[in-house]
């Protein structure tokens, strides 16, 4: 007898559900693939379009901001319009605005476009978030979250490589045409096999949508959640920003080995990912999250100590216990968004917009913060005391709203 024909219908329908997975994490990866692809053609764009360095930046800036707010939009429209509309439409803008990219013969027309790139490739992240709670109950979907976000982890790690190598071999414009590639063949595979996932309560009362979000709005305990996905990963944008000058700046060191002492700490989230991806459905996601928040603080605290104790002994007094926090990180990131998500299933993707759009306001600030104290600074203690405050305020959300 054929093993399928002994599954029952829920074992066939998580069979059936599972198998869009690598489609999620593929669309989950285009956002920051294409954010960080551009970074090391950056230098050659200001001679090459006759630009200079901060306009260039905005590359980047702009980028990432625009990821950042079409999410408040696209969360919302997926849950009006549906998920695989939006998503399909979504990835298409990132197929056309990369081949406009292409063609741009001035920097501003090359910024034009990469916004509008970023809009389209936000459509994976906010609402792949939304179609796994669609798919899965709360505890399993913190599970599903952990497996995919991984996606976000490993293709920031990868694509500053790829980008490297067709920028000197063959010119930036390779690298809009590779990153066209792939969003067209993520975009031919959504059209093959992504489902329409929308609760069908939703589909047919859209009047309701309004109702839903007024009641994530209100309700303090979605608030909880999202204010511990975003601080709770504000470590790692502090980290993001004061980690290079702490190193190259006050340590001497070269910006290579910061480049693989950072690619070192990424086993930390990505191994904090699956353990939430075994153990959520298991322990719960408030357990989960109260996990991470204790390795998160743990790792703040140690570097600290360690900062205090051992100034002069190189990269690994932050680094190790940055392995520490990155797993806590990776434990209740997912979980976290897993509950932000679950207040209200029927308004997911706007949840899910919410969500995203907190976690990269609250990084970016971050980021900008420990740069301003680590300004004239003799160590990297100020960047120390931001971890823990940081980890602290995530504690602090989580015991007055989310226990509540």
């Amino acid at each position: 007898m054929d093993a399928r024909t002994s599954l029952s219908p829920a074992q066939r329908g998580e069979v059936k559900t599972r198998r869009l997975l690598p489609l999620l994490m593929a669309m989950t990866a285009i956002g920051p693939a294409t954010l960080n692809i551009l970074v090391p053609a950056l230098p050659g764009l200001v001679t090459r379009l006759a630009s200079d360095t901060e306009t260039v930046q905005l590359t980047l800036t702009l980028y990432l901001l625009s990821l950042a707010a079409a999410q408040l939009l696209l969360g919302p429209l997926s849950d009006r319009l549906g998920r695989r509309p939006v998503m399909l439409a979504g990835l298409t803008l990132s197929v056309v605005a990369s081949l406009a990219a292409l063609a741009a013969s001035s920097i501003h027309a090359l910024i034009a476009a990469r916004v509008v790139q970023a809009i389209g490739a936000s459509t994976g992240i906010v609402i792949g978030r939304a179609i796994i709670r669609d798919l899965y109950e709360r505890e399993r979907a913190a599970a599903m979250i952990g497996l995919v976000t991984t996606a976000m982890v490993i293709a920031p790690m990868v694509s500053p490589l790829i980008g490297g190598v067709l920028d000197t071999t063959f010119g930036w414009e390779a690298i809009f045409i590779a990153i066209a590639a792939f969003s067209g063949a993520v975009l031919l595979w959504a059209v093959l096999v992504l489902p329409e996932t929308r609760p069908a309560s939703v589909a047919n009362a859209p009047g309701m949508l309004v109702a839903h979000w007024r009641a994530l709005i209100g309700n303090a305990k979605f608030h909880g959640y999202v204010l511990c996905g975003a601080l709770g990963s504000a470590p790692f944008f502090t980290f993001l920003g004061g980690g290079p000058h702490v190193v190259v700046t006050l340590m001497g060191r070269t910006s290579a080995e910061y480049g693989v002492w950072f690619a070192v700490t990424s086993l930390g989230y990505m191994s904090g990912n699956f353990t939430a991806s075994r153990l959520s459905q298991r322990f719960g996601i408030d357990a989960m999250i109260m996990a991470g928040i204790g390795f998160e603080l743990t790792g703040a605290s140690l570097t600290a100590i360690l900062v205090a104790t051992l100034p002069d002994a190189g990269p690994a007094i932050i680094f190790l216990p940055q392995l520490v926090i990155s797993y806590g990180n990776g434990l209740l990131l997912p979980n976290a968004i897993a509950g932000a998500i679950s207040i209200r299933p029927q308004a997911a993707g706007a949840a899910s917009g919410m969500t995203g759009f907190a976690q990269m306001a609250v990084g970016a600030a971050s980021t900008q913060a420990v740069s301003i104290l680590l300004a004239g600074a003799y160590s990297a203690m100020p960047m120390a005391w931001q971890l823990v405050a940081v980890v602290v305020a995530t504690a602090l959300a989580y015991i007055a709203l989310v226990r509540r």
